[in-house]
């Protein structure tokens, strides 16, 4: 039967890259809960896709979302930015709050979430522009036009997302879609920090990378985990133990819909798992 999983416990403070499976540790950044759900539900219609999902996340933490495929981790990362909004017949329920506010409340500015929330997903998808112009781009947007500003804020944002020296003398003359995978996956985060969120969701942002590229985007992830809340969705457990200070873990119910099950220290989740479930899937019994 479903479960509804709550969490409060001491996060980690950081895991080491070169564990595939971490330990307990003290707790990490600030006691601030930035993200809280409560009873989150979603459909498809009539067919519902996440059911009863209640958790919290810290501020300045990394929380990756595990379980197989189908077990609705992207339709929950998505109910953070209202992303489901954009799908015909998704409806949300519960509620969802981002520094205790409902962010499913009618009368709240999607845009200015989207602002808040920055997202970065599977694939890499930069602008059929230059290098500038699409970190340049969201700043633009909200009316920022000064060339000085922007020119700041374009290196600031590219030096955070471990591309600047990469890319520092093509800045305007080569295009983003000229790069490389990798480089054109931290060229988005790039662009997600220019608009200066306050949280950054991933939706497996490593699985169309080599293993170098993903080992830069595990490197900047903790990097930037000191100024925001991180929430990433990966199939990879070894990177969610590498990466992330809480693990949740999600599966599907007999009637497919997606559960968490469990949720917790990441090194506990991979060593002391509470729930059978979490244990057969982490030891590859299923999934």
């Amino acid at each position: 039967m479903p479960t509804t999983a709550t969490y409060t416990e001491p996060v980690l403070r950081r895991i080491d890259v070169t564990a595939p499976l971490v330990a307990d540790g003290s707790a990490a950044g600030s006691d601030q809960i930035k993200i809280a759900t409560e009873h989150v539900s979603i459909k498809y219609g009539e067919k519902v896709a996440v059911k009863d999902v209640t958790l919290t996340v810290q501020a300045r933490s990394i929380l990756a979302l595990i379980g197989p495929s189908g077990s609705g981790k992207s339709t929950f990362l998505r109910c953070f930015n209202r992303m489901n909004d954009l799908i015909p017949g998704a409806k949300v329920q519960g509620q969802v709050c981002l520094d205790g506010e409902n962010v499913t409340d009618q009368d709240v500015s999607v845009v200015e979430l989207r602002r808040r929330v920055g997202m970065v997903f599977q694939r890499p998808n930069p602008f059929p522009m230059s290098i500038y112009e699409n970190v340049a781009y969201g700043p633009r947007r909200r009316g920022m036009n000064g060339r000085r500003q922007l020119d700041e804020l374009v290196e600031t944002s590219l030096k955070r997302a471990a591309l600047w020296d990469e890319v520092k003398d093509d800045l305007r003359r080569k295009s983003g879609l000229a790069l490389s995978g990798g480089q054109q996956q931290r060229l988005c985060i790039a662009r997600v920090l220019a608009t200066e969120p306050e949280v950054i969701l991933m939706d497996e942002p490593a699985s169309a990378l080599d293993p170098v590229s993903t080992l830069r985007i595990e490197e900047l992830m903790r990097e930037l985990r000191e100024a925001y809340t991180i929430v990433i969705v990966t199939h990879n457990m070894q990177q969610a133990a590498r990466v992330s200070d809480v693990t949740a873990f999600f599966t599907m119910a007999d009637d497919r819909a997606g559960y968490l099950v469990e949720v917790g220290p990441t090194g506990r989740i991979f060593t002391r798992p509470t729930e059978r479930l979490t244990e057969d899937y982490i030891s590859g019994r299923f999934g």
